[in-house]
């Protein structure tokens, strides 16, 4: 299977139609040979992912969750947080859930690259 290189600025693109852009790059569902059940997909490559434009009041209003497995271990972080600390969790994360949820997910994501400039 024939492998693409597709570069992408994120320059002022919104966050959830970039990854949905990214999402199928990945995937492989813009090509004719597309089969759910194999990872044809093409590797995508990210620039500026720190110059995201995000709509409404997602800046402050937005949060990301993980837990630490013990009792109370909820802890939570603004979407402003994590734009500052790693923007590039951002995108991933948007396009990880933008995947299907079976084996391939983890290879598929791994063709996903971020450039810092």
């Amino acid at each position: 299977m024939e492998r693409k290189l597709h570069k992408i600025d994120a320059t002022d693109r919104v966050l959830g139609r970039l990854a949905t852009e990214i999402a199928i790059l990945i995937r492989g569902k813009h090509k004719v040979t597309f089969q759910p059940n194999v990872d044809g997909g093409d590797i995508v490559e990210v620039s500026n992912v720190d110059k995201l434009k995000f709509t409404g009041n997602k800046m402050e209003q937005k949060k990301y969750y993980r837990h630490s497995g013990y009792p109370g271990g909820l802890k939570e972080t603004g979407l402003k947080k994590k734009m500052a600390e790693e923007p590039h969790f951002v995108l991933r994360n948007a396009v990880v859930h933008m995947l299907p949820s079976n084996k391939l997910r983890k290879e598929m994501i791994k063709r996903l690259r971020f450039i810092k400039k």
